[in-house]
Formats: structure tokens, C-alpha cells, sequence
């Protein structure tokens, strides 16, 4: 194999690795999703549950979700009013910017969170049935020190 030929393979393999931790994430994203709806919130998408670890993490502003969404705050803005007119986002007092409204999960917005939580754990658990556990915690290990720190690098639903 030439220098060419070694090239042009490189870059398929590339490609397909490329291609399968796209739909890994898409596969993730998707069964949380589906869980989360079958357990009764069916009035969310997947960008909800993404503003959902930021909001649920603590001491969150729209500005917070907004840079943890990698979105305008005019966008945050629209997505936050959503979660509050469905009942699962309250906006409060903000105790040293007047301007600024924190954010906290509802009760129905901590269920909706755990809903998420036990189906992440489930499609762990089936990862980890194929892979099996020593293989699940090195590639866990192995991404993170690939992935850079980011918005989505918590653990996301």
C-alpha cells in the first residue's frame, strides 16, 4: 500500500469512527428521550433535558443556560419561558443581581430529571452488557481525556 492508498484509508476509518460516535450520542439522546416521554413528559424535547442539567445543577440564569446551550440568551430566553409555562422551571429572585432571575426545577421538572436519570442508567447498563464493564469504564476513560471541556461534557441526558 502506497503512501496514497494508506492516506485514503486513514480518512474512511476516520470517517466511520467519526460517523459511529455521532450516532452513539444520537442513540443516547434518543432512548433517553423516548423513556423520558413513555414515563408520562411527553411535552419536552431532548434540548429541554440538555437545559435541564444546567438549570438542575444549581444557582443557573438564563445566561447560564444559554452559554451551557451554546445558544443566544434571546434563544435560552424562549426555551426557559417554555419549561415555566409547562410547570417544570420557576424563575426566582436573584439575591446580588437585580436584573437576573435564577432558575429552579419544579417538582415535576426534579421527577422529569429522574425519569432521565434511570433511562441513562438503563442504556448504560445495556452498553455495558455488550461491552462489559472494564471495556464500558476505559471507553469512558478514553473519551474523556479526548473530549474537551464544554457545554456537553457533564453528564447529559
Amino acid at each position: 500500500m502506497d503512501g496514497h492508498e494508506r492516506a485514503r484509508a486513514e480518512g474512511a476509518e476516520n470517517a466511520a469512527l467519526a460517523g459511529l460516535l455521532l450516532s452513539a450520542a444520537a442513540s443516547l439522546v434518543d432512548g433517553i428521550h423516548a423513556r423520558v416521554t413513555a414515563a408520562g413528559f411527553d411535552d419536552l424535547r431532548p434540548a429541554h433535558g440538555f437545559a435541564f442539567v444546567r438549570i438542575s445543577a444549581g444557582d443557573a440564569t438564563v445566561g447560564d443556560v444559554a452559554e451551557h446551550l451554546g445558544v443566544t440568551k434571546q434563544a435560552a430566553s424562549q426555551l426557559v419561558d417554555e419549561l415555566v409555562r409547562k410547570g417544570y422551571v420557576t424563575r426566582g429572585a436573584h439575591p446580588t443581581d437585580a436584573r437576573a432571575r435564577l432558575l429552579a426545577l419544579t417538582p415535576r421538572g426534579w421527577a422529569c430529571t429522574r425519569a432521565a436519570d434511570r433511562a441513562m442508567a438503563e442504556l448504560m447498563g445495556q452498553w455495558s452488557a455488550v461491552l462489559g464493564g472494564r471495556r464500558l469504564a476505559a471507553l469512558r476513560q478514553d473519551l474523556a481525556r479526548v473530549v474537551p471541556p464544554g457545554p456537553l461534557r457533564p453528564a447529559a441526558w
